[in-house]
């Protein structure tokens, strides 16, 4: 399938999904991975793991002229090596998915609607989270997919180790739909807080939600 959205937000920002419906050989010869890199690959066991990797490359082949090199940094945020652009990245078993800014700092997450929540009730929301859930299964389902996704991608926005999703991050009180917006707080140990705005979108029984700036 390859390339399966592509959006460039009103801030500059490009958001861009691929669907892998490719084999391992037809994604390595679609991403031109570095030697070093592929040996790294090559040692992880899982083929799916093994293909989303290649998919990150071969998407980010598909949004640059040139070739980019990606890195991570220790607490494993990455990079490109040759550019300015900021990048956060995102994978499933189907899709990967990434968004870059050309100076702000940004995050996305993406989950499959296939996935049990009910583990994040308990380990990742405030008390008024939890009292804002919808007494129907299945919206409180997307809502708790939503909220997985929307802390996900804060967390990686703002690059820092041991963060309680519960405690740090809070979402504002939001209705799922199709896609729209959302608005949380992210709560400094030191007490200081900043705020955030957020999209989200559904599709091919996805959830996929970033923030920028």
């Amino acid at each position: 399938m390859g390339l399966y959205l592509r959006k460039i937000l009103d801030n500059k920002a490009t958001v861009a999904v691929w669907q892998i419906t490719e084999s391992e050989q037809e994604l390595i010869d679609l991403s031109s991975v570095p030697t070093d890199e592929m040996e790294e690959i090559n040692l992880i066991r899982s083929e799916s793991l093994r293909k989303q990797k290649l998919a990150v490359r071969a998407l980010l082949n598909e949004l640059f002229e040139e070739k980019v090199y990606l890195s991570h940094h220790d607490n494993g945020r990455p990079y490109l090596e040759n550019t300015i652009t900021n990048i956060s990245i995102t994978h499933t078993e189907k899709y990967v998915a990434v968004i870059t800014h050309e100076e702000d700092d940004l995050g996305i997450d993406i989950e499959s609607l296939a996935r049990d929540f009910s583990a994040v009730e308990k380990k990742a929301l405030t008390e008024d989270e939890i009292d804002d859930l919808d007494d129907d299964a299945e919206e409180k389902h997307e809502q708790l997919a939503i909220y997985w996704c929307a802390k996900e991608a804060i967390y990686k926005r703002m690059g820092q180790n041991r963060v309680d999703y519960s405690e740090q991050i809070e979402v504002e009180k939001f209705t799922p739909k199709g896609e729209g917006e959302l608005e949380a707080t992210f709560i400094h140990k030191d007490g200081h807080e900043e705020d955030f705005d957020l999209e989200y979108i559904f599709f091919d029984n996805h959830v996929l939600v970033w923030v920028v700036g």
